[in-house]
């Protein structure tokens, strides 16, 4: 039996098949008489070449039909042709053997004619024929590239997948250089891992490599290569072999995943709306696109809601954050915080105010969207831009503005992944801009609150020249309920006040308050700094009371000083509070001694004032906690440096404002943690020559010695216009003391930018204005003070209390408008 191996005849014997598939040979002279034997062809069928050469050919054919074919074959062979088949031979043992044939008419040397017959088994060749047609179906039919380089680096074969993925249009790439580009992969890296892979032999799997398709819009690909080395039996190198993965897709979500991830973590933290919209152009720019801008509403900047979109020209939008930025922007576009021009009413525009994401793939939908708005370009398109995304900032039901998205340095354009890619970037950086907003808004109200419930910044009062600071903590990020105060008493005395609410926010600043007016309040009782902080103490009690409604601790420090200019002495006493600072003319700066309370709102324990003299000139500093409170957490270390900063800054000589500013500036760059108050006040002290002192008995004749005291000091300062008025409020005052408290009765004098009258008298008894009836015969004398003076009042001392008046320096009213 013969044939073809195959369905063409000729598949199993044409060129180029290997050798080892046809060892044995023969050669048959012209009559078919064997003449040349292998040792192969001995190793086939068994027979010795002692054994077959002589003898016809045809003998060793099992059947007839063997022998017809084979003598057809021969004949053909005789025309010249080919002939290849499958013949069935006599094995020396007796069994029959399929073999397949080669013949070829050959001329020996001598001109001798005959064929050249090469055979082999044909059971392995056919196994061997079927393994190389499905090997190179394999290599055909295999969806993914597949590339075949020789020992240098050069392409030998490609199957379809790698032609149409891999090469470009027309390209002939058998024969030609990995590093030639000719490829839409990146040739430069195949270079380098065939070198690797040829010179090491280790295989490299899985490898990223940039490249892009023949055709189409989306031409970023990006593709998964593994190169392994090809050798042969005897482990010498013929080449190497490669493999694409088209990993563009789970690159893609992956690459979107993480800029999800980092526009989540790094867009929004601060709320600072500026800051905001610089982090979104951060995070797009080189992920996403090559220019990046946001542009806010003016409206927005300020904490307020955007206006609504009621036609052209009603969006005004300011650009707060560019990418990249700096010199790197492009000097075409309009640089950050240009302040914006009316918008027209484009259909773009529209749609994004509607909420839409618009996407322009190529240059012809820009040039298309320009069209008829030609002055839109220099405002919108960066030089060479090709493709762009502008997605609406919406948060809540409103366009906060708009993120812009252009493509100018790498070729390949956006698509609808990247479109909605930034709608879910926007949207989420949308609420971070809005949160910032309306804390904007919020923090904005809070501090207005706080500013106007803080005292004003400077004072100049007889007793002390005054400046005071606030610094929220976090640079400005939290309110809280630190406050200083400097409260103007009666004779010419002034009050410096420093207190620290716990907690920030709205409720501290509200409690701060509300312990600022109480303050104010008990000051104008003229109460002693001990017995100021108990009935506080007190009033924090009351508060505590309505905070498990309100769901807030109640609790604060202060400290309330009082200065007496006359005497230069301060007083005071703390709740829980930083001792003051004194800087002594000389330079030196020390820190005062005192017993401080329990804080407010803890109860059941005194306070204790302390006083101490205080040379004119000398300032005292009073503070909050977080002024010596730093990271280290070490209060005494805060103190010392403190310390040593005031002596630095604030020596003799220096004005208070630009000592305390280079104070504060020098404690730190980094936002404060909590909340600092700083109040320093460079004390004065009242003339000894404008003062004068008396003291009489409780007898009814005083008055008149007291009138004419009062006369003669008042002459020899020059006073003699308020003379007269000031006679009838120290007679009215001598007189109430004669008649209700007895004696000994002191009288004061003080001239400053005022006139004060003091008389003090042993009685607890506070005096009390009303008005006298008639047909009363008394009654009148407060009445008629009340009406002579600017302000007048009465406050308590250890040894009884004290009535003072003040009034101006000169006769500014007649005694004919005072009421009857």
């Amino acid at each position: 039996m013969s044939g073809p191996v195959n369905a063409e005849g000729t598949r199993a014997g044409e060129e180029g098949s290997p050798s080892e598939l046809y060892p044995a040979t023969a050669w048959v002279d012209r009559v078919g008489t064997v003449q040349l034997w292998s040792v192969e062809a001995e190793a086939l069928l068994g027979y010795t070449a002692k054994e077959v050469c002589g003898t016809p050919a045809v003998e060793l054919l099992a059947t007839r039909g063997d022998r017809e074919a084979a003598l057809a074959g021969l004949a053909r062979s005789e025309a010249g042709q080919r002939w290849d088949g499958v013949l069935g031979l006599r094995h020396r043992d007796g069994h029959e053997g399929r073999v397949a044939l080669r013949v070829r008419p050959v001329t020996d040397r001598e001109g001798r004619a005959g064929w050249s017959v090469s055979a082999g088994d044909a059971g392995r060749i056919e196994r061997a024929d079927v393994d190389r047609a499905m090997m190179r179906a394999v290599f055909q039919q295999y969806p993914a590239p597949i590339a075949i380089t020789d020992d240098e680096s050069r392409y030998r074969l490609l199957n379809g997948a790698a032609e149409r993925a891999v090469s470009h249009p027309g390209s002939e790439f058998i024969g030609r250089h990995v590093g030639a580009d000719t490829s839409h992969v990146d040739s430069g890296a195949i270079d380098r891992v065939l070198r690797q892979v040829r010179e090491t032999g280790e295989p490299v799997l899985g490898l990223p490599v940039h490249g892009s398709p023949q055709s189409g819009s989306d031409r970023d690909r990006m593709w998964s290569l593994s190169a392994f080395r090809l050798t042969d039996p005897t482990d010498r190198p013929l080449g190497t072999c490669q493999t694409y993965v088209d990993i563009t897709d789970g690159y893609r979500a992956e690459r979107h995943l993480e800029l999800l991830t980092k526009a989540g973590a790094g867009i929004g933290a601060t709320l600072d709306v500026a800051r905001t919209a610089q982090e979104l152009a951060d995070v797009l720019v080189p992920a996403l696109g090559d220019v990046a801008w946001v542009a806010l509403s003016e409206a927005v900047l300020e904490g307020d809601e955007p206006p609504k979109m009621l036609g052209p020209g009603q969006w005004h939008l300011r650009r707060i954050g560019v990418a990249p930025p700096g010199d790197d922007w492009p000097a075409g576009l309009p640089a950050v915080g240009v302040a914006p021009s009316a918008l027209p009413d484009h259909p773009l525009l529209r749609r994004i105010g509607q909420g839409e994401t618009v996407l322009l793939p190529d240059r012809d939908s820009v040039i298309a969207a320009a069209e008829g708005h030609s002055e839109l370009a220099p405002l919108f398109v960066p030089e060479h831009g090709h493709s762009a995304i502008a997605a609406p900032l919406f948060a809540r039901g409103l366009v906060l503005g708009t993120v812009v998205v252009w493509r100018t340095l790498r070729p390949g354009s956006f698509g609808q992944e990247d479109a909605d890619l930034l709608t879910e970037i926007a949207s989420r950086a949308a609420l971070g801009v809005d949160n910032a907003r309306r804390y904007t808004r919020e923090h904005r109200a809070a501090v207005a609150l706080q500013q106007r419930l803080l005292p004003a910044a400077t004072t100049d009062t007889p007793a002390a020249e005054t400046v005071g600071f606030y610094v929220p903590a976090g640079g400005g990020a939290e309110i809280g309920g630190d406050w200083y105060d400097v409260i103007a008493l009666p004779s010419f005395r002034v009050a410096l006040v420093a207190g620290d609410v716990t907690g920030h926010g709205l409720p501290a600043t509200a409690t701060m308050g509300r312990l600022r007016t109480a303050v104010d309040t008990l000051a104008d009782l003229e109460l002693d700094p001990d017995e100021l902080l108990t009935h506080l103490d007190d009033l924090v009690h009351q508060l505590q009371t309505e905070a498990p409604h309100q769901g807030d601790t109640i609790g604060a420090s202060c400290l309330y000083a009082v200065y007496d200019p006359v005497t230069c002495q301060c007083t005071l006493a703390s709740a829980g509070h930083p001792p003051p600072l004194v800087i002594r003319p000389d330079g030196t700066v020390d820190s005062v001694e005192i017993s401080p309370g329990p804080l407010l709102g803890v109860g059941g324990l005194p306070f204790e004032a302390t006083t101490f003299d205080l040379e004119p000139g000398s300032i005292v500093a009073v503070y909050t906690k977080g002024v010596i409170y730093r990271d280290d957490h070490d209060p005494d270390a805060g103190l010392r440096r403190l310390t040593d900063r005031l002596a630095r800054f604030a020596g003799p000589g220096r004005g208070l404002d630009g000592a305390g500013r280079e104070l504060l500036r020098s404690l730190g760059d980094a936002p404060a943690r909590d909340d600092m108050a700083l109040l320093l006040a460079r004390t004065r002290a009242i003339d000894p020559g404008n003062t004068a002192t008396w003291e009489f008995p409780a007898d009814a004749s005083v008055v008149a010695a007291a009138r004419r005291a009062a006369a003669g000091r008042l002459a020899a300062w020059g006073l003699d216009e308020v003379s007269f008025i000031t006679e009838l409020v120290v007679s009215e005052l001598v007189t109430n003391a004669v008649r209700y408290a007895g004696g000994p009765i002191g009288m004061r004098l003080i001239r400053g930018d005022v006139l004060v009258c003091e008389v003090n008298d042993p009685s607890n008894t506070q005096p009390r204005l009303r008005r006298a009836r008639w047909s009363d015969e008394g009654g009148r004398g407060l009445f008629l003070i009340a009406q002579l003076t600017t302000r007048w009042g009465s406050r308590y001392t250890r040894s009884g209390k004290t009535i003072w008046t003040e009034q101006p320096l000169t006769a500014d009213f007649d005694l004919l408008d005072v009421p009857p």
